[in-house]
């Protein structure tokens, strides 16, 4: 078996683009890859392939990034070719593989219907894929509900307008960082309880926000919500994916929960985005946390997918 990356020539890109795009997890379809590498999102030297020794490819790997990471940021796309008799077995070496070159264990993103664990080929995909991932090192797992908000599900439930409860306001880096401090305690987010097994809440907001910053979405977006005597009750910050408008970051601090007020920080981040003309806003939260989900649920936002992650766990 040879794992190697995509980097020799055009042909080894018109390889991957023709590679079987079939199975009950969704791949990345030829168009799409194309367009992925059109916009430095994916490389050659993130694209692998496991071959038998005539040459014939019996997985591929697509790791993604941003257009100007070094490293690539997440595995979007794992295959291995119907009939291979050990699917884990050749997927774990190609993501072995992967990781040595990258110096680093990108966590891998699995999409997958709502109702994916009723369905036996699904079930039995995943099963596969996730040993893969766990033998390479990525044990941490998180579900997630990927949401979507247009303006069809508008139509069903319209946009909420400013009822006077919250007011939202620009603010300095240094507010910001104590707002993503002071949100962090009794966080039901999965990823943040894990990052604060191994660092302290400051170094988790500098983190979090250096991550927002990076995003395409744009630093005056954000705002900071208070009650009308000033006190401080939370944050919304809209946000952008390469692909479109995205809720990104919001919270209530924690002496302010249990009052309703996310529904008035989601409905200031999804008008911003509406008044902005977006045709699509997207969002993730974790299964667990179920006050997000319904404040979701309650803004006509809908669920689209499953988001499964494994990543590796907190040193």
């Amino acid at each position: 078996m040879i794992f190697r990356p995509a980097t020799d020539g055009p042909a080894d890109l018109d390889r991957a683009a023709a590679y079987p795009a079939g199975g009950p997890v969704a791949p990345l379809t030829a168009e799409t890859l194309r367009q992925e590498f059109a916009e430095n999102r994916m490389r050659p030297e993130w694209i692998w392939f496991a071959e038998d020794e005539g040459g014939e490819i019996l997985a591929r790997a697509l790791w993604w990034g941003r257009a100007d990471s070094e490293q690539p940021i997440a595995l979007d796309c794992l295959q291995v070719r119907a009939g291979v008799a050990d699917p884990a077995a050749v997927a774990t070496g190609l993501l072995a593989a992967g990781h040595a070159a990258f110096g680093t264990l990108p966590g891998y993103n699995i999409s997958l219907p709502h109702d994916w664990r009723a369905t036996p080929a699904v079930a039995e995909a995943v099963a596969w894929r996730r040993e893969a991932a766990y033998r390479s090192g990525l044990t941490s797992e998180i579900e997630r509900l990927r949401y979507e908000w247009t303006p069809a599900a508008a139509a069903a439930a319209e946009v909420r307008e400013p009822t006077g409860r919250l007011l939202f306001r620009e603010g300095t880096d240094e507010e910001f960082l104590d707002a993503f401090v002071r949100l962090s305690s009794g966080s039901l987010d999965l990823h943040t309880q894990n990052e604060l097994r191994t660092m302290d809440a400051e170094q988790l907001a500098r983190d979090d926000m250096e991550f927002y910053l990076d995003c395409p979405g744009k630093r005056s977006w954000w705002r900071l919500a208070h009650l009308p005597d000033g006190t401080l009750a939370g944050m919304a910050i809209p946000s952008a994916t390469p692909y479109h408008r995205n809720v990104g970051y919001l919270g209530v601090v924690p002496e302010q929960r249990g009052q309703g007020l996310i529904d008035e920080i989601l409905a200031e981040i999804t008008r911003f985005h509406a008044l902005e003309g977006a045709d699509r806003i997207t969002a993730t939260t974790d299964t667990v946390n179920v006050p997000m989900a319904a404040a979701f649920d309650r803004a006509g936002y809908e669920v689209t997918e499953i988001r499964l992650v494994l990543e590796r766990p907190p040193a």
